[in-house]
């Protein structure tokens, strides 16, 4: 079979060409910049699309002399706070008008894509389009380039995020209950707290000016894509991988879990976080921070201070401002700082997460389980507290105390809220009490032995690329992927 249209096969030899779209959100971008790493590392040349606030926030590149950045200006659009770029940059009220920006993306992508198509010494072998990008993937099959959809959730998440709902008959182990639930809000899977399941119909609501919802982004960038590369292994996800492949209806690559280089891990934001830690014991601190984009609101933060209070342990607490609260108002309840002082820091600011997590005086992490946090947290063998708030967080948590790596935080089923007495419950058994930390403890290092493993990752990625290869020089490129039809 020929390959596509306008495609130079590569030998076995010749470095591969890749264009690595992330989307607008540092969970996305940082660990996909140390895929571009990974691969540059190997001789490969990587173009890395981001807007210009975002790609001066990343950090140096090891490998900058095979990474090209390449900056696409975001359009501006009414609402959008000027000089707003990523997730990061935006109340949860404004991501509306990122998503209308981020649409408008389209053209100048497809004009870059040609132009780089144009110069024989530059055309991409692959783009490797972010979840949401369909008008990446469309780009790439208009100018003849096999494009890959990048998916940065667990296996078990995926087919969800990307509405696919082929799943008659599936039944069997509690691993596979969120995936057999896809596309069906009929059902809520058993494993699924109300409040979460009616979350996450907001990923089917048309939304901006295009109307389109976030899992009908997912399903047209799927369709529109040759193959899916995930980040996740089999080790990570045990048997999910081969369900998710089935759902998805593609070629399923795993990534590896990507887990960040230690050449990037030093003292960035906060020192004065770091010296804290120097001064506490070994193993007595829960490291409490629950990400920077979905903020609790102020009674649940509230909550989780009087929480760690009841539990008389040691905290280091990366707390982000709630929405909509003003910045000279103190969110903490009042004599908080004072009964606290001594055992516990409270930092407002951005921290180094990474060089807290390696600090030999964390002995916890309290975490949102957002999937960086998780494979951050894990590197170092902390067992978890978890406290998961907003889209893929909740099955990962689920899919981690599976695993007996840690508590999940009592809830209220109905609307998700917890109490105090839940949180310091959960910090103690994780934390204190030497009957359940005895099994966190050890599971946790089981995990921390998958997410350590730079041999085991070094060969997911070398797999990746020889899939990469195959699937280009066996010509599979022109095979039966269609543009789907605009939605109205």
């Amino acid at each position: 079979m020929a390959a596509a249209a306008g495609c130079s096969p590569p030998t076995s030899s010749r470095p591969l060409r890749v264009v690595i779209c992330p989307w607008l959100a540092f969970g996305h971008m940082l660990p996909y910049l140390e895929l571009a790493e990974r691969l540059a590392s190997r001789g490969h040349r990587l173009s890395y699309v981001s807007m210009p606030r975002n790609l001066s926030c990343l950090p140096p590149r090891r490998h900058a002399d095979a990474i090209d950045l390449v900056v696409l200006p975001l359009p501006c659009v009414d609402g959008l706070p000027p000089g707003a770029e990523s997730t990061n940059d935006i109340p949860a009220d404004k991501l509306v008008h990122l998503w209308d920006a981020f649409d408008r993306l389209a053209a100048p992508f497809s004009e870059y894509l040609a132009a780089t198509c144009a110069a024989e010494d530059k055309r991409p072998d692959w783009v490797l389009a972010d979840t949401f990008h369909h008008w990446d993937a469309a780009a790439a099959l208009e100018h003849g380039v096999p494009c890959a959809m990048l998916e940065a959730s667990a296996a078990m998440i995926a087919a969800a995020a990307c509405g696919a709902s082929n799943h008659t008959g599936l039944t069997a182990a509690t691993v596979y209950e969120e995936m057999a639930a896809v596309g069906d809000h009929r059902r809520r899977p058993a494993a699924m707290p109300k409040y979460e399941w009616e979350s996450n119909a907001a990923l089917f609501a048309p939304l901006g000016e295009s109307g389109l919802s976030v899992a009908r982004r997912c399903s047209m960038a799927l369709e529109r894509c040759a193959i899916v590369a995930m980040r996740s292994c089999h080790e990570w996800e045990l048997d999910a991988f081969t369900m998710a492949a089935k759902l998805l209806g593609k070629p399923l690559i795993p990534l590896g879990l990507l887990p960040p280089s230690p050449d990037g891990i030093g003292v960035h934001g906060d020192a004065a976080a770091v010296w804290w830690l120097d001064t506490q014991p070994a193993k007595s601190v829960v490291y409490v921070a629950l990400g920077s984009e979905v903020p609790l609101p102020m009674e649940l933060v509230h909550e989780l201070d009087h929480g760690l209070e009841l539990t008389e342990t040691r905290f280091l607490w990366a707390l982000r401002k709630p929405a909509g609260v003003p910045n000279d108002t103190d969110v903490l309840p009042q004599g908080f700082h004072e009964r606290t002082r001594g055992r516990g820091l409270v930092v407002m600011g951005w921290v180094p997460q990474i060089t807290i997590l390696a600090h030999v005086a964390v002995g916890t992490f309290l975490t949102h389980c957002g999937r960086n946090s998780l494979i951050e947290g894990l590197m170092y063998g902390h067992p978890l507290i978890m406290l998961p708030i907003f889209a893929d967080q909740g099955p990962n948590a689920r899919l981690m105390a599976r695993r007996n790596v840690g508590l999940l935080v009592p809830r209220n089923e109905d609307d998700g809220s917890f109490d105090r007495h839940g949180v310091a419950c959960a910090v103690r058994a994780v934390m204190v009490e030497e009957g359940t930390r005895k099994i966190f403890v050890p599971n946790a290092m089981k995990m921390q032995e998958i997410v350590a493993d730079k041999e085991l990752h070094e060969r997911y990625i070398d797999k990746s690329v020889q899939q990469l290869r195959s699937y280009i020089t066996d010509g599979n490129s022109s095979t039966a992927v269609t543009l789907l039809p605009a939605e109205t």
